[in-house]
C-alpha cells in the first residue's frame, strides 16, 4: 500500500496561488515553427502544425479552471515542439519548483548511467555496497535484496523506514535502512518506498564518489540544458533521491522527452535505450492507495524503475500534489505539470479525457481566432489570493507598533505591522534575525520576499524545508482579524498567518494551504500569544 496518500494527509504544509504567464510562441508565418528562444529551450510551434486545434487546448484549460484544481504550470510538447505553455500567477517560467517524488525518476536515470558505465548491475546485492553498515546478523531476505528491488519498490519491507531514518540522529540513513526488518522475499510484493530510492542515491554516490546531482550534471543536466536545480541532502551529505529535487517546468518536460526519444538528445544517444525500455515497462504489479478499491487507478497499472504506467498507455514520472511528466508514446507527447492538486487522479483524468484524444496525426488548418483566444487565456492564468477588506479601524493605531510574543515553539520574539496606502509590511524577529515580508492588499507582492531554510516561524513539515521566493497578500477578515496569505513560489505550498487583535493583546495562528484544501489534513503549529510592547 502506497504511503503517498498517508503522507499528503499528514503533511500540513502550506500553499495557495501562483502565476506568471507564458504566451503562445511567435511562430513564423511560413512554417509556424520557431527555434528555441534561447540555446537552452525546446523549440516552439503553432499547435495546428502538430495536429492540435487551439480551440481544443482552450477547452482543456477551461476544464482545468472548472475543476478547481490548483495548477501552477503546464507545458505540452508534441513531436518535440512546445505547443502550449502557461503559468498561473504568481508563478513564473524562471522559477524552479518542488518535485516531490518526481525526483525518483531522475534518481533512476542516474542508476541507468551507472549501469551503462559498468559501475553496477541491477542484480547486485544491496549489502555488497555497504559492508561497514551490514547488521551483525543478516536475514536471508536482506541478503537477497538487489538493486532491482530498490528500483521496483519491492524490497520486502512491510513498512518503509523513512521516518525512522529521518528521526534517528545516532546512525546513518543507510544503516537504519539495512537494519530494518525485511519481512518478505524481495521482489514478491510492491510497497511504495521512498527510503529505497534514497538507497539508490547512496549507492551511486558510493560508487562514483559524487553526489547524485553532481553525477548527473555532465551526463543529464548539462546535455539537456537544465541550468538551475538543487537537491536536498540528508545529514550525511547524500542527496535524498526520492524527493527534494527542484527544477523548472520546461526541465520536467525535457526528462519526459528524453525517455520518449529512447534516450536520444540532439541526435546523440545519451541514455541507453535498453534502460529506457526497462525503466518504463511494467516490472511489478503496483497497488494504489486503496488496496480494496477497483484497481483501475493510474497507480494500479504497474511500476517500472521509478516510473509508473498509465491507464491510457504510456508512463509517467509523478510526485505528490500533482507534479507530472506524462509521456504518451502513442501521441508522441509529453505533458509537464506542476501544481498543488489534492486529487492527482483528477489532474491526470483531465489530460486523458480532454487533451490526448484531440490530437491528430497530421497538421490541421490554422485557426487564428482560436489562437488569439488561447493566447488571451494563457495571459490571464492566475491563482488569486483571497479577497478581504483592505482597511480596518485598527490599522492606524497598529501602524508601526511592536507586539512582544510569549514563549513559543519557534523562538519568535516579536512581530510588527507597518501599514501604508499600497501595502502592509510584516516584520518578524526570529532567533537568527529579522524576517520582513511586504504584502499587497488583496494582491500578490513578490519583490524582496524570501523564505529561508529552517526559518522558525515557517516550519513547513517534512520534505519542504527549503528556501523559496514568497508572494504575499494581506487583508482584514473583519475589523479585528488581519490575514496574511503567503505563496511559496519555489515549493508547492502556501500559508496563512492570522492576527487576531483584542485591545493590546494578539493571538497569531496559522493555517497551511494543505489544511485549507484537504478536510483530513491538520495544522500542526500551535498559536502564539503576545501583547503590545511598552513604549
Amino acid at each position: 500500500m502506497t504511503n503517498r496518500r498517508t503522507f499528503i494527509k499528514q503533511i500540513g504544509a502550506g500553499a495557495m496561488g501562483y502565476s506568471v504567464v507564458s504566451l503562445l510562441p511567435n511562430c513564423s508565418p511560413k512554417t509556424g515553427k520557431e527555434p528555441a528562444t534561447t540555446p537552452f529551450a525546446l523549440p516552439r510551434s503553432a499547435p495546428e502544425l502538430q495536429g492540435i486545434d487551439p480551440s481544443a487546448l482552450q477547452t482543456f484549460l477551461d476544464k482545468i479552471r472548472e475543476s478547481k484544481l490548483q495548477f501552477h504550470s503546464i507545458m505540452i510538447v508534441r513531436n518535440g515542439f512546445v505547443v502550449t505553455e502557461g503559468w498561473w500567477a504568481p508563478y513564473e517560467p524562471s522559477y524552479i519548483h518542488q518535485l516531490y517524488s518526481l525526483s525518483k525518476s531522475f534518481t533512476s536515470t542516474a542508476v541507468g548511467f551507472a549501469v551503462a558505465e559498468g559501475l553496477l548491475t541491477v542484480e547486485d546485492p544491496v549489502l555488497s555496497f555497504f559492508p561497514e553498515e551490514t547488521p551483525p546478523e543478516v536475514s536471508p531476505n536482506l541478503a537477497a535484496m538487489k538493486v532491482k528491488h530498490l528500483l521496483t519498490m519491492s524490497v520486502g519491507q512491510a513498512q518503509e523506514p523513512l521516518r525512522a531514518m529521518r528521526e534517528n540522529t545516532e546512525e546513518s540513513w543507510v544503516k537504519t535502512f539495512l537494519h530494518w526488518p525485511v519481512d518478505y522475499e524481495p521482489g514478491s510484493r510492491f510497497l511504495y518506498n521512498t527510503a529505497a530510492t534514497f538507497m539508490l542515491s547512496a549507492i551511486v554516490q558510493k560508487l562514483s564518489g559524487e553526489k547524485l546531482i553532481d553525477y548527473l550534471k555532465p551526463r543529464l543536466l548539462d546535455p539537456l540544458a537544465i541550468r538551475d536545480s538543487d537537491w536536498a541532502e540528508n545529514p550525511q551529505g547524500v542527496n535524498v533521491g526520492g524527493y527534494g529535487f527542484r527544477i523548472k517546468t520546461e526541465d520536467i518536460a525535457k526528462l519526459g522527452l528524453l525517455y520518449l526519444q529512447k534516450g536520444v538528445w540532439n541526435d546523440k544517444q545519451i541514455l541507453s535505450p535498453e534502460w529506457v525500455e526497462a525503466a518504463t515497462s511494467k516490472q511489478i504489479q503496483s497497488t494504489g492507495s486503496d488496496p480494496d478499491g477497483p484497481g483501475d487507478t493510474d497507480w494500479d497499472q504497474g511500476y517500472g524503475y521509478q516510473f509508473w504506467r498509465n491507464t491510457v498507455g504510456g508512463y509517467r514520472a509523478d510526485g505528490a500534489f500533482g507534479q507530472f511528466s506524462l509521456v504518451s508514446p502513442e501521441k508522441n507527447t509529453v505533458v509537464a505539470i506542476t501544481s498543488q492538486s489534492m486529487d492527482m487522479q483528477a489532474s491526470m483524468k483531465l489530460v486523458w479525457e480532454y487533451l490526448l484524444p484531440v490530437m491528430q496525426d497530421s497538421p490541421i488548418e490554422e485557426n487564428k481566432a482560436a489562437q488569439a483566444s488561447l493566447k488571451n487565456t494563457l495571459q490571464q492564468l492566475s491563482l488569486s489570493p483571497p479577497v478581504y477588506q483592505e482597511r480596518s479601524p485598527l490599522s492606524a493605531g497598529l501602524n508601526g507598533k511592536k507586539f512582544t510574543l510569549d514563549s513559543n515553539d519557534y523562538g519568535t520574539r516579536s512581530v510588527q505591522l507597518d501599514f501604508t496606502d499600497q501595502h502592509c509590511v510584516l516584520k518578524i524577529e526570529e532567533p537568527d534575525g529579522p524576517v520582513i515580508l511586504t504584502c499587497g492588499y488583496n494582491q500578490w507582492i513578490k519583490e524582496g520576499n524570501q523564505k529561508e531554510r529552517g526559518s522558525a516561524l515557517f516550519p513547513i513539515p517534512i520534505r519542504t524545508d527549503s528556501p523559496s521566493l514568497v508572494a504575499a497578500s494581506a487583508g482584514w477578515q473583519d475589523d479585528q482579524t488581519l490575514i496574511i496569505t503567503l505563496q511559496y513560489l519555489e515549493l508547492c505550498h502556501g500559508d496563512q498567518f492570522i492576527f487576531a487583535f483584542d485591545q493590546d493583546k494578539l493571538t497569531l495562528s496559522f493555517l497551511n494551504s494543505v489544511a485549507q484544501l484537504e478536510d483530513t489534513a491538520t495544522e500542526m503549529r500551535n498559536p502564539i500569544t503576545g501583547q503590545l510592547a511598552k513604549a
